[in-house]
């Protein structure tokens, strides 16, 4: 059974604006329906371990709330990447939330556990703020992983489109770009998510599952 590590933010305030958020729930509830749809086993981890902090649960959405009551042992003890073998995952999805952009980019251990992931012939798979993880996330000789390869995530646009420019630490596109990837997107909120040698990223929520759909392919 192939196991995917769904790799959730630990940053729960949403910079000095005393909102709070963290890991955007539906990101990664929706995405792991459609694995468990295909025989996928499901795990997480997060920046400090223990129970990260949520965001973007709704009321009728009925996806997220069976997720939460069948995974909330394991949402509740979270462990970090340290303390996990690269060896027991085929792929790790970083899932989205504005808190990932706090901590994400320097989540050292948590890049080095996706790189060796990625060399084993993994797939590293993010979506909307989760490509954070990305921004620094180097391979064993040094290289860029996103280096050269189509890329999306939360653009410029959407991100002035919410309000929160000049809240968030910086700009996750042009991150990206200024690390060599090749930058695709679509209108603002609108599903779209590429797949580029076992890299898959989608732009926003909407996403989301197919990003999980593509990670599904890309390993088939």
């Amino acid at each position: 059974m192939p196991k995917v590590l769904f790799a959730l933010t630990s940053h729960g305030q949403l910079g000095d604006t005393g909102r709070n958020t963290g890991f955007y729930v539906p990101e990664v509830a929706h995405p792991a329906e459609v694995f468990t749809a295909h025989g996928w086993e499901i795990a997480f981890v997060s920046v400090a371990g223990g129970q990260p902090p949520r965001d973007g649960v709704r009321d009728g959405d009925t996806v997220t709330e069976t997720f939460l009551k069948t995974y909330e042992q394991q949402l509740a003890q979270t462990p970090t990447a340290d303390s996990l073998n690269p060896d027991d995952y085929d792929a790790i999805f970083y899932a989205g939330g504005h808190g990932t952009m706090w901590d994400f980019a320097d989540a050292a251990p948590l890049a080095s556990l996706a790189a060796a992931i990625y060399e084993r012939g993994g797939a590293v798979a993010a979506v909307c703020h989760g490509p954070a993880g990305l921004v620094n996330l180097t391979l064993s000789d040094g290289t860029s992983l996103v280096e050269g390869k189509q890329v999306s995530a939360f653009t410029n646009e959407e991100e002035y489109a919410v309000g929160l420019s000049d809240v968030v630490p910086f700009a996750l596109e042009t991150a990206l770009i200024e690390k060599g990837a090749k930058f695709t997107k679509t209108e603002n909120f609108a599903e779209y998510a590429v797949s580029d040698t076992r890299l898959v990223t989608g732009q926003n929520p909407a996403s989301a599952a197919k990003v999980a759909a593509l990670t599904v392919s890309a390993l088939s």
